[in-house]
């Protein structure tokens, strides 16, 4: 992999993070001002990206709607991986509050080191170590999980947030499988987030008969709020499709590992944009967090120029 490959990675993983940062934003603001479910959030989010694909590959690229009948399978486990993250995030902020969940949330780029290492024979080298640690460091104070209150010590909260980590590891994995598969990004994008609302949909009803409702009833939430459901549209059809679309174009280039660390600069990134936009103030704790997270990315593209230390992990034999 040549350095210029190397840095147009980076860039677009990058772009990719600042698109993905607004997202919590409008998921909060939405969560807030119409106390929105989450799962009927992820359901219409999800519908809204491929609403957007639909009409975008329509009007400018009609070629990528073509799949090979071969990959049918594959994005079927794409689909469940995704929605399964979705998911697991929801329940994770339900039982441990945000600050703890996001830190449990970015747990995953160590998962995603190890899973890359066995599945596909990623080294993890010595700047690579050291750069997952300055992300949960940096994660970890820019979320405020570094105070005690924040913390609100349950066995379910800690399993929903670590299997969040989890499945956004799994996620990078069919990611970078696909991208090794050839398959165009965005098409991945498609039908990924397409198999990914069908699940989403499934696990509505399941909640809605659960919880002793009608099935559709949480669907149609929003009712005739106009200003409400552009917010969503915008919110799928935005930063989410760029985001996640350019996320997955930088898989092309970089490795799922690495990909990942630059994700991790998201809460930084989203603590930046509520001070500007919301007019929410950055501690100091935040801002030298925001800084260790941006550090760990730039050791990580320092360390790449140069010809990599001994591998912590070696590839078996």
């Amino acid at each position: 992999m040549t350095d210029g490959r190397n840095s147009r990675g980076y860039l677009i993983g990058v772009s990719a993070t600042v698109l993905l940062s607004f997202t919590g934003i409008l998921i909060s603001y939405l969560n807030t001002a119409y106390n929105l479910p989450s799962l009927v959030l992820a359901f219409w989010r999800d519908c809204f990206v491929v609403f957007g694909l639909i009409v975008a590959f329509a009007l400018f690229s009609r070629n990528r709607f073509r799949l090979d009948r071969v990959h049918l399978s594959f994005f079927v486990l794409y689909g469940l991986t995704l929605s399964l993250f979705n998911s697991m995030w929801t329940f994770s902020v339900q039982f441990n509050g945000a600050a703890v969940a996001t830190v449990l949330a970015f747990s995953s780029p160590a998962m995603t080191a190890i899973l890359a290492h066995f599945i596909l024979k990623e080294q993890i080298n010595r700047i690579k170590t050291i750069s997952i640690v300055l992300s949960l460091l940096g994660t970890a104070l820019v979320s405020g999980a570094v105070d005690p209150s924040a913390w609100k010590v349950n066995a379910a909260g800690i399993l929903f947030g670590l299997l969040t980590g989890f499945f956004f590891a799994c996620y990078n994995m069919v990611g970078k499988t696909a991208a090794n598969k050839s398959i165009d990004p965005w098409t991945t994008m498609l039908y990924g987030f397409g198999s990914a609302i069908i699940f989403l949909f499934l696990f509505n009803l399941a909640m809605n008969i659960f919880g002793g409702q009608s099935l559709f009833s949480n669907f149609m939430w929003l009712g005739t709020s106009v200003s409400g459901w552009t917010i969503l549209f915008f919110l799928g059809a935005g930063p989410t499709l760029g985001g996640f679309g350019l996320y997955l174009v930088s898989l092309n280039y970089l490795p799922a590992t690495v990909a990942n660390l630059i994700g991790a600069l998201e809460p930084a990134f989203t603590a930046i944009w509520a001070y500007f936009l919301l007019g929410e103030q950055l501690t100091f704790v935040q801002i030298i967090g925001s800084l260790l997270v941006f550090t760990s990315v730039i050791l990580l593209r320092l360390g790449e120029s140069r010809v990599p230390g001994p591998d912590i992990v070696q590839a078996a034999d």
